[in-house]
């Protein structure tokens, strides 16, 4: 049976959220420091981004304090489920674009819808062009979603980020503004 599609859009004091068919997309709180740190803490899904996993609360702290900074509101949103935070999507630095999911709900879709409502309520809220993605070549999954939601690989670059004692490689990607 397919999944109602649906997207709402609100706009408030508190910032924008999206609420999809399965996740709200919402403004990050610093109430959400237990969530995000057990998925900023994970080796395995901090595998590919551009710094290791997060090795203290504080660490994970001063990220997401940025995040609720106002240099990030509503463009870059917490995804909750039943209370709980996932995971995270949006441009944590406008046109490009991140994502982050909890190991538990890899292979379900997720970050398909999420990516969906931001790339839509991105492209309707800025001006910019295109947005852009930087994923590491051996991040497949990454790869074949922006594949899959319109992305186009741009250029490739090597040696962009050593993490884990090791350089890592980039492809660029971007998806341009519909017409």
């Amino acid at each position: 049976m397919e999944q109602e599609e649906r997207l709402v859009i609100c706009d408030g004091t508190a910032g924008t959220a999206i609420q999809t068919a399965r996740l709200l997309l919402r403004p990050a709180r610093m109430s959400d420091l237990d969530d995000l740190h057990a998925i900023m803490s994970d080796p395995a899904v901090m595998r590919f981004w551009s710094t290791e996993a997060h090795r203290d609360r504080a660490e994970t702290e001063r990220y997401l304090a940025a995040m609720v900074g106002e240099a990030h509101r509503g463009l870059d949103f917490m995804l909750e489920v039943d209370g709980r935070i996932i995971g995270k999507a949006g441009a944590w630095s406008t046109p490009e674009i991140g994502f982050l999911l909890s190991r538990e709900h890899w292979g379900r879709g997720l970050m398909d819808e999420a990516l969906r409502a931001v790339i839509t309520h991105l492209f309707a809220t800025t001006d910019v062009p295109e947005l852009t993605a930087d994923v590491d070549p051996r991040n497949e999954a990454s790869l074949q979603l922006l594949t899959k939601l319109g992305f186009q690989v741009t250029r490739r670059a090597a040696r962009t980020f050593f993490v884990y004692g090791e350089w890592a490689d980039s492809i660029y990607l971007a998806l341009l503004r519909p017409t």
